[in-house]
């Protein structure tokens, strides 16, 4: 019975193990040929504007969390456009109008967003 078993899933066994063995294989070659000695540019702050291995419990600004939630709601958005499309000609009209209702409550969202200042950055 325990035969059978793995007979039939030998081959997800086998691919299980073999992943699991280029995942530890790759980041053992990595540790191994990587250069340990990073040069000034690399350490420079990058896009947050933050110093690299600052204090790990400074307090980042609020800006930074709206500015990925909004990119989340709106990139979200962008994923329900794509399957919306694709059966756009199964769903019908009622299908059609409820996306238009969803995209025009993103648009007021994102009107309002603008109109506050939330994606001003000083």
């Amino acid at each position: 019975m325990l035969f059978d078993f793995l007979r039939d899933y030998a081959t997800i066994l086998i691919f299980l193990f073999i992943s699991i063995g280029l995942g530890f294989a790759f980041i053992v070659v990595n540790f191994l040929f990587s250069p340990s000695n990073p040069d000034p540019e690399k350490l420079s702050a990058y896009e947050c504007g933050f110093e690299a291995f600052d204090d790990a419990r400074m307090k980042f600004d609020v800006r930074f969390y709206l500015v990925a939630i909004l990119f989340i709601i709106f990139d979200l958005e962008v994923a329900f456009l794509f399957p919306w499309a694709v059966s756009l000609g199964n769903i019908g009209l009622l299908g059609f109008w409820s996306m238009m209702f969803f995209l025009f409550i993103l648009t007021v969202g994102f009107i309002y967003e603008w109109k506050k200042g939330a994606l001003d950055w000083e």
